[in-house]
């Protein structure tokens, strides 16, 4: 049953912070702290006291708010064990499999690294949610700073063994941008063109394109379909396996 209230906001240029707020308990998140004064405000517009911090990895825009929020709140930081030296005033340590509890429900952590060493995502089950921080976003995925083409690619893998309906929370508005990368690698992809025109109709009125589902992910962004024939063809890889097509793919983006 969904019993999550959710709130997302902008940040900085081009992030989204996002509170989710059990109303039951009282407890409110912050998925991670790309700006503090951001998240204090949406706070305050919404009435919420901040009890915990879910931390996805260690760059400076998901993690640089985290000690001056624990410092005004007294808030519960949650992140990455192997990447506790990195994530500012972290409490709780969490590995692969793990359930955090959160009001009165659980989210469980699925590692993801690729983007960073220690990348994770949390998984709100019951409420049909992920937070995925910079692993995928709406037709993308997040540079390899630190992991593998083989690491990520069984990161994405992870996550779209998710429910189609699960709604996928990415922390960039980077959509745009994205779509015209992914039309250029799978120009045939007919759920691709409807979705790109969708997109292009939304930025023009400034409207958020996020949140995505793993479904609308599965049928439109390159990352993810190593296996289709026109992208295949497109990259001149037909027949490579989905980690060469994968690492292909992203090698293409960093240059696009």
């Amino acid at each position: 049953a969904m019993s999550l209230q959710g709130h997302q906001f902008q940040c900085l240029s081009d992030n989204y912070g996002f509170l989710i707020h059990d109303p039951e308990s009282g407890d409110t998140a912050s998925v991670d702290t790309p700006e503090a004064a951001a998240i204090n405000n949406a706070l305050e517009e919404k009435r919420w006291k901040l009890t915990h911090i879910f931390n996805t990895h260690h760059h400076f825009d998901h993690a640089g708010g985290n000690e001056e929020l624990k410092a005004k709140w007294g808030c519960q930081i949650i992140g990455f064990d192997g990447d506790f030296e990195r994530i500012p005033g972290i409490d709780q340590r969490v590995r692969e499999n793990d359930l955090v509890e959160f009001g009165g429900t659980t989210a469980r952590v699925i590692e993801v690294a690729g983007h960073t060493s220690g990348h994770v995502a949390y998984h709100f089950e019951s409420d049909q949610m992920v937070f995925v921080g910079d692993t995928i976003f709406a037709l993308g995925c997040g540079r390899l700073f630190e992991g593998t083409p083989g690491q990520m690619w069984g990161s994405l893998e992870k996550l779209m063994s998710l429910n189609d309906d699960t709604v996928v929370y990415c922390a960039h508005e980077y959509t745009q941008a994205n779509a015209a990368f992914a039309l250029s690698v799978e120009p045939e992809n007919q759920d691709l063109v409807k979705r790109c025109d969708e997109i292009d109709r939304l930025r023009s009125q400034n409207l958020a394109t996020v949140p995505t589902s793993i479904g609308l992910e599965r049928k439109t962004n390159p990352f993810v379909r190593p296996s289709s024939v026109n992208l295949q063809s497109t990259i001149g890889l037909v027949g490579g396996s989905p980690v060469e097509v994968f690492a292909e793919t992203r090698r293409l983006k960093d240059n696009f």
